[in-house]
């Protein structure tokens, strides 16, 4: 997606109008604009000139954005607040001068206070010092006129062209009346003093300093909502300390080359991502994970950017820098999700875009009713502005993009990196969550939980033998009991063979060991029955037992397991308390998988499922509700990618996972609910802005056009009109800045939806081979003619025949009678010698 710098948008009509420009433009597929960041995203083949030309010609400049995410040390910070330091100087200003017009247009005409005698007795000179100090006020707050009357001649009306409509013909009005009054006072001076009550100088100047005070909130306010996103932009470290020729050398951050060995001293932030090849220290990491205890770093660990070096000296070598590193991930993650739009704001996008012009259109038709009404045009022009100045469509605008962007900051200072408005909207709406056991649920490294020596065997000496014959395997239990056993002085064995599927053996001082399942152990020891119950125990516990015997003398058993995470059952019961069903997959056989699910405390275990049928157990879930998949995000990809909500839990330093929409910093399975729960209050900030501001322009407009005047004798100044429409957009944004004050891992304010009836999952059933050993075979054309006639057959999913080894290997989806393989083969004059 190509990103553009977007300047000159005022309200959600101007978004709204470059977003339908440059959909125009042949080549583009998509387009996003953000009014909150003034940024666009456009995805497709168009060119930046075409993309520029499009938004220039409707009215706006664009300019293609730095590749740069983090800004260089004297560089423009782009989400710097540079809006509200100017509307604040424009705000002074103009209240300075308001105040002496009110004084003098409300104070002395409407209550009689004093004014200097060359004023007070001169009407005419009241009336022109008015249009002077709004003249003065309209001069200083111009920018409503340029780009109001700019935007409605380029046939785009945005908020700027009612702002200026509404002041301008309270102005012309007046001025009008300032010229009636010249006229009386040469024909009839006893009337002069009734025109100065006919005057809407002073509506003309508040609603343009009401507005301003408005805008200036509002741009105050949206200046928080970056906060998150600045904050993260801010811990990018400026330079770097690398070794050059042997030499220390200070050098900016920019300049660090993939390769380069750089050097952290205690206290200093690391600069890029790397690995550490000399040194050991503790590194805090809260920068990026939210965690605040530091972890240890030592030789062959990797280490981030804009982390800081607690304790000790570290040399290390620069593996990822620039856009590449962790920091830079986060940082196009957070910009990228609020630059999105999510699909609740499509509504709001389709008002925004004919709202300005329908507000016109009510502001004409109420002008001509109130006319016919009552043929005074003062007051038939004060209920046309009131509905210009009232109407707000930056409320409907902001609904949604100031949510956003607060709710995906949130995330990211806590670890949970949105991708997308879609999916920060999507993982509020979650009805199931489907957990991947290994490294989710469970901590992915099997560890030893029970030693049971044999009769007249000690625990130390199972320990030793045990090892030693494990020491020589690759397989993840060897790994394990290596892992307990460490400290010992362990012998070396000679002889050494690794059965697959069934155990090891070797020979340690001229004794045999032996290590492996019960089926294995069998046959080479005796095993009593205490032991094998005992085993049949940390079965059902989900434990798998390894027996060892030494001469055929059992030795005892050891029992490892991937051990449930502290967080898991929590983190299950937080999810089952806002009513969502959580499901586990695993590949495991059904009793240590039911195991493990009943110390988790899921609802439903579905195993002995491969990880290419996790797409298809997440696509029947689907039918039941919306599903979250969470995963590692690498074998998972399939199943995260068909979830309505993939979520890639324990990254780590690799956030960049495609196929996730959710990418968790760290290993905490309480970050799934923490996410759901922040995008359900994000969901709720959306909801509540858009009610408000649906309502505030539903009642405000009839309010204002005088609708309920006869019926309640209601009616709306334009003054008060406009300070509506200030607050409005500031109402919006201050309701989306509640969510910095959401405590994401506090469940006890969950609000549980009604839990789905969960289905029942058929697993694909796994396909079958068998090997046909085939005489007479010459060639490639032979070889062609079995897999024709073999693949024919109904249940044969694929067949690969081999004249070299004389052979035919065939993949059944169902079994298929002998005879009928061995028919069709020998009708084509081959001999089939035997079928395994």
């Amino acid at each position: 997606m190509k990103q553009f710098n977007v300047t000159g948008m005022t309200c959600a009509a101007c978004s709204a109008r470059v977003e339908k420009a440059v959909k125009q433009v042949p080549g583009v597929t998509g387009v996003s604009v953000s009014l909150l960041t003034n940024a666009m995203g456009v995805e497709g083949t168009a060119d930046d000139a075409a993309i520029i030309k499009a938004v220039t010609d409707a009215g706006y400049g664009a300019s293609p954005k730095d590749g740069s995410r983090q800004p260089a040390e004297n560089a423009a910070d782009p989400l710097a607040d540079r809006d509200t330091p100017v509307l604040r100087r424009r705000l002074v200003w103009s209240l300075g001068f308001l105040l002496v017009l009110m004084y003098v247009s409300m104070g002395h005409v409407m209550w009689g206070w004093p004014l200097p005698a060359v004023l007070a007795e001169n009407a005419l000179a009241i009336a022109l010092l008015e249009m002077v100090l709004t003249a003065i006020v309209m001069i200083i707050n111009q920018k409503f006129f340029i780009s109001g009357f700019k935007s409605l001649w380029k046939r785009s009306p945005n908020m700027d062209t009612l702002v200026a409509l509404g002041s301008m013909a309270s102005f012309g009005y007046s001025l009008w009346m300032t010229f009636a009054m010249t006229h009386a006072q040469l024909h009839a001076p006893e009337t002069v003093h009734h025109y100065l009550h006919g005057f809407y100088y002073e509506s003309a100047a508040m609603i343009l300093t009401l507005i301003t005070v408005g805008k200036m909130l509002e741009a105050r306010s949206k200046g928080k909502t970056t906060d998150a996103l600045r904050s993260l932009m801010k811990l990018a470290p400026q330079t770097a300390t690398i070794i050059v020729n042997g030499k220390e050398q200070t050098v900016p951050v920019g300049q660090v080359k993939k390769g380069d060995v750089f050097v952290v001293r205690p206290g200093e932030s690391i600069p890029v991502d790397g690995v550490v090849i000399e040194g050991f220290s503790s590194v805090n990491e809260a920068a990026l994970t939210g965690e605040s205890i530091p972890v240890d770093k030592a030789v062959g660990d990797a280490v981030s950017a804009a982390t800081v070096n607690a304790s000790g000296f570290l040399r290390c070598e620069a593996t990822r820098v620039g856009e590449d590193t962790t920091l830079s991930q986060i940082i196009r993650m957070v910009s990228d999700a609020a630059a999105t739009k999510a699909p609740i704001a499509k509504i709001a996008d389709r008002v925004s875009g004919v709202f300005v012009p329908v507000v016109m259109s009510i502001a004409a038709v109420t002008f001509a009713v109130w006319m016919l009404i009552d043929p005074d045009v003062g007051h038939a022009l004060s209920r046309a502005i009131s509905v210009l100045v009232i109407s707000c469509p930056c409320a409907l605008g902001l609904a949604t993009p100031v949510a956003i962007m607060v709710g995906s900051g949130m995330g990211a200072k806590n670890g949970v990196l949105f991708k997308t408005a879609s999916s920060l909207e999507a993982a509020g709406r979650v009805q199931i969550v489907a957990l991947d056991k290994t490294g989710t649920i469970t901590s992915g490294e099997p560890r030893v939980t029970d030693v049971l020596p044999a009769d007249g065997v000690t625990e130390a000496e199972l320990l030793r033998d045990a090892a030693a014959l494990e020491k020589r395997s690759e397989h993840p239990l060897a790994r394990a009991v290596m892992t307990h056993a460490e400290g010992m002085e362990l012998p070396e064995v000679s002889d050494f063979r690794a059965l697959p599927g069934n155990g090891l053996t070797a020979v340690l001082d001229g004794n045999t060991l032996a290590g492996g399942n019960l089926a294995f152990i069998s046959g080479r020891a005796d095993v009593s029955g205490e032991l094998r119950m005992q085993a049949d125990d940390l079965a059902a516990n989900g434990k798998t037992p390894l027996f060892f015997a030494r001469d055929r003398k059992l030795l005892g058993v050891i029992a490892v397991a991937d051990m449930v995470k502290e967080d898991s059952p929590c983190a299950v019961r937080e999810l089952q308390g806002m009513g969502i069903r959580v499901v586990m997959l695993t590949g495991d056989n059904e009793r240590t998988a039911q195991a493990v699910g009943q110390q988790a405390g899921v609802d439903q275990v579905i195993a002995g499922v491969k990880p290419d049928g996790k797409e298809a157990v997440i696509r029947q879930l689907a039918e039941a509700g919306r599903v979250a998949m969470v995963g590692d995000g690498i074998n998972d990809a399939p199943a995260l990618t068909r979830a309505d909500v993939g979520i890639a839990i324990g990254a780590g330093t690799d956030v960049a996972i495609d196929a996730a929409d959710v990418v968790l910093m760290h290993s905490r399975l309480t970050d799934v609910s923490a996410a759901i729960r922040l995008s359900r209050a994000t969901l709720r900030s959306i909801h509540q802005n858009l009610f408000w501001a649906f309502c505030y322009n539903v009642l405000g407009i009839p309010l204002a056009a005088g609708v309920f005047a006869g019926l309640l004798g209601w009616e709306l100044s334009p003054m008060f009109g406009a300070a509506a429409m200030s607050l409005s957009s500031f109402c919006v944004v201050s309701n989306a800045l509640r969510l910095n004050l959401l405590r994401m891992h506090d469940a006890r304010h969950d609000r549980a939806i009604r839990p789905v009836e969960l289905p029942h999952i058929e697993l694909p059933k796994p396909a079958m081979t068998r090997t046909m050993h085939i005489e007479g075979m010459m060639c490639g054309h032979c070889e062609a003619m079995v897999k024709r006639v073999l693949e024919g057959l109904d249940g044969v999913l694929e067949a690969t025949a081999s004249h070299t080894a004389g052979t035919a290997v065939i993949t059944l989806s169902a079994p298929v009678d002998e005879a009928l393989l061995r028919k069709v083969v020998e009708d084509e004059d081959y001999t089939v010698l035997s079928i395994e």
